[in-house]
């Protein structure tokens, strides 16, 4: 059983910040890949941000420069530094990690999700 544990999020105004953090536990080999979505209200969720097992990065168009993912392996932890917030960043975001519960057996797991939303 594997646990994504979600927080960080709230209520900022715009220009402001935040950092999201998850932290992966339960029956971990190793992580291949964590990433952060978001799904505003009558919209598709859609993927922010991306770090892989050797960190490499990835970002959604209207987040890049702003908005940073980074990890921590040796708490199975992963963050989303967001500055520079904008109301359009306002959503439910959920953490998503690609993990091996062992050597041989791939899955991917959710979190709860956490509330951003940015208004003055």
């Amino acid at each position: 059983q594997v646990q994504l544990v979600e927080s960080g999020g709230g209520l900022v105004q715009p220009g402001g910040s935040l950092r999201l953090s998850c932290a992966a536990s339960g029956s971990i080999f190793s992580i291949i890949a964590m990433d952060w979505f978001r799904q505003a209200p009558g919209k598709q969720r859609e993927l922010v941000a991306i770090i892989s097992d050797n960190d490499n990065t990835n970002y959604l168009d209207s987040v890049k420069g702003r908005f940073t993912i980074s990890r921590d392996n040796a708490k199975n932890t992963v963050y989303l530094q967001m500055n520079s917030l904008k109301p359009e960043d306002t959503a439910i975001y959920y953490c998503h990690a690609v993990l091996r519960s062992d050597r041989i057996k791939v899955g991917d797991y959710w979190g709860q999700g956490t509330q951003v939303t940015v208004s003055s």
